[in-house]
């Protein structure tokens, strides 16, 4: 079937739109508008692939059923390298201009089935090693230019950047990090890409690490927008036997309470949203004491999704079958026995399912077809239908419409509702339906701008689609919230080979301190009252 013509705005904004039925209105993203790359689901089961391994993704993916993949590991060949490759060989790098990358096609596949790829950048190897692309490249532009290039090559909505080990003590490593990921969304922004930023960081059964804490902090210093924390709920490495599905829990839970005093201006539902569970199936790395069985998957996907966690993913596809019982820390297998694939069957459900559609009541006024099996149907979903903005700042969303029958619809979008001080504009104004075999591209970036004036509450909203014969609305629930001063920002960290004098402040486990006098090798916190360093509270 061919597309829909698209007809002239002035033939449209003179009535000529060929309307037969109502359509429906999706809301889409955590707001930005993507003109390249498909937003992810905002619930997604994504577990890693391991580009070490050869395997080909397609058909990885294929076999095990799952659309959505965290690929990786991305980064630099060697220390002082600016060019990230595939698991740092200069033989398959992440993005070139003379031909299509490694995984060009099977991402592509992935989409073609619905799904899509997260890129990762970093993991343990690479940070022990220094080739973290911004702990090896000084330059924190040519770092944000390798991220720009990797969005380029591959059109993702979403860079997964995975720190551990060295990188979590690597100061500078971490501030080049996030201004990197900060010039890089001013780019996405200025050229309409949506684009996320997550974090994949080692825990334990509490929360995040000092160090964890500490590049979080950076990036609210940097101005860094991070839209998941992903916690690394294996190798605790402490000794106990472990039960961890709990563990899972409390751990997020741990970094719930350290994202809300990070974050105080988001919702519940919002921490909960930003949170990303990452479990190693089977026996981790440490041993046996730590084994996540397939009961603790079901566990845990359940629970996920009560709690509105936003991500799931494990380590790693290749480890998904039951082929060494016994083994502990294989790449090729969980060391459990279980089914080939029994970890995704456990982890898939926790994807958002297809859209529910919802039939909007026809108002006096615009009188429309009973919904009926044999007659055509207008049908309404919203996905993501709220938004939170500090007063004088702006959310922004898309707007799409959709009918159940094969002719094309044209919707002039609008909004009312809208409280003192918050203006709305939508561009376009008017966009045409997706219909049964033909998916639409036209979309609406729809923008709330606050005022400084704005009072702070939760608003109501209705965002309307109407055409030559018909109205629809839709509700987007606008949460605004008073302005909250920063946090004080983390001062260099204490250096042990350094001489620090009365006055001097550094950084140091979270905390802010103060030298009392002349000082060298003394680590803050030491001798209590009687020591060097005054704590001068925590720095998140």
């Amino acid at each position: 079937m061919t597309g829909p013509v698209r007809r002239p705005l002035r033939a449209l904004l003179a009535g000529v739109l060929g309307v037969t039925a109502l359509a429906g209105l999706t809301l889409t993203g955590t707001g930005t508008a993507s003109a390249a790359g498909t937003p992810l689901p905002a619930r997604v089961f994504a577990p890693y692939f391991d580009a070490r391994s050869g395997d080909s993704l397609a058909t990885v993916a294929a076999r095990s059923g799952n659309a959505f993949v965290t690929l990786g590991p991305v980064h630099a060949d060697a220390e002082g390298s600016c060019t990230p490759y595939w698991n740092g060989d200069p033989g398959t790098p992440a993005f070139r201009v003379d031909e299509a990358p490694r995984f060009t096609e099977d991402i592509g596949r992935l989409r073609a089935a619905g799904g899509d790829a997260v890129l990762s950048f970093g993991g343990y190897a690479a940070d022990r090693a220094g080739t973290e692309i911004a702990d090896s490249c000084t330059d924190a532009g040519a770092v944000a230019t390798a991220f720009q290039n990797v969005v380029l090559s591959y059109g993702v909505s979403r860079i997964d950047l995975d720190v551990e080990d060295a990188s979590l003590a690597d100061s500078a490593g971490i501030d080049r990090r996030n201004k990197a990921i900060k010039l890089t969304e001013d780019w996405a922004a200025s050229t309409g890409r949506g684009l996320q930023f997550s974090y994949t960081l080692p825990t334990t059964p509490a929360g995040l690490t000092p160090g964890g804490l500490a590049v979080l902090q950076n990036a609210l210093c940097n101005g860094a927008r991070i839209d998941v924390v992903n916690l690394l709920t294996f190798d605790y490495r402490d000794g106990p036997r472990h039960d961890m599905a709990a563990d899972t829990r409390t751990a997020a839970q741990g970094l719930h309470d350290q994202l809300q005093r990070l974050y105080p201006a988001r919702t519940d539902a919002q921490l909960w949203g930003s949170i990303g569970i990452t479990e190693m199936i089977g026996v981790d790395h440490y041993g046996p004491a730590e084994t996540f069985g397939t009961a603790d998957a079901a566990a845990v996907e359940s629970w996920a999704e009560d709690r509105g966690i936003g991500t799931l993913s494990f380590r790693s596809l290749q480890r998904d079958n039951g082929g060494c019982p016994g083994t502990a820390g294989s790449d090729s297998c969980s060391g459990t026995a279980q089914d080939n694939w029994q970890f995704s069957r456990a982890f898939q459900p926790f994807t958002d399912p297809p859209p529910v559609h919802h039939s909007p009541s026809p108002t006096p006024s615009s009188p429309s077809p009973s919904i009926t099996d044999e007659g055509p149907s207008f049908l309404m979903h919203v996905s993501r239908d709220a938004g939170s903005a500090v007063a004088g700042s702006s959310v922004t969303t898309t707007v799409s419409a959709a009918v159940n029958h094969a002719q094309v619809e044209y919707v002039a979008v609008g909004v009312s509702g809208l409280p003192a001080g918050v203006t709305a504009s939508i561009n376009p104004s008017v966009v045409f339906t997706s219909y049964p075999g033909n998916q639409s591209d036209s979309a609406a970036t729809l923008t709330l701008v606050t005022s400084a004036a704005t009072a702070p509450g939760t608003y109501q909203l209705a965002v309307t689609g109407r055409g030559n014969q018909f109205r629809t609305e839709t509700t987007y629930t606008l949460t605004v919230v008073s302005p909250v001063p920063p946090p004080p920002c983390a001062l260099a960290t204490w250096n042990p080979a350094r001489v620090y004098t009365g006055g001097d402040t550094v950084s140091w486990t979270g905390h802010n301190w103060q030298a009392k006098w002349w000082t060298q090798g003394e680590r803050p916190g030491v001798g209590g009252e009687w020591g060097s360093w005054k704590d001068l509270g925590t720095h998140f």
